[in-house]
């Protein structure tokens, strides 16, 4: 192999794995379903690279509540963590997006109590 390309030797599942876990125990389990969704884990390792190297730019506070926040949406991709982190919803509430907003008040809306 070119001098070039043996680092690529060097990377592991696992190498990735206890990078995740130095991070957070949440971004290791991010990694982990990244790794799996591959039929050969050397095809998950670029998405890998990606997703960990946020870490320096971002923070590992904000990968890791950006890791569990896709963790809940069941979506395991690079694109999912980069969209995360740029429009910083990583930090918003989760109780936002779990209530109801209540309907406004308006002449043009007739309401539930109108259709019995």
């Amino acid at each position: 192999m070119a001098t070039t390309h043996r680092f690529l030797t060097d990377w592991t599942p696992d190498k990735f794995l206890d990078w995740a876990a130095s991070i957070h125990k949440d971004v290791r389990l991010y990694i982990l379903k990244i790794l799996d969704r591959k039929q050969h884990p050397e095809q998950a390792y670029k998405s890998c690279l990606g997703v960990l190297g946020f870490a320096k730019n971002a923070g590992n506070e904000r990968l890791t509540m950006a890791c569990q926040r896709a963790l809940s949406y069941g979506i395991h991709n690079y694109k999912t963590i980069q969209t995360i982190l740029e429009n910083k919803m990583d930090g918003y509430e989760e109780s936002l997006f779990a209530d109801e907003l209540p309907m406004p008040n308006h002449d043009n809306i007739r309401g539930k109590d109108y259709y019995k």
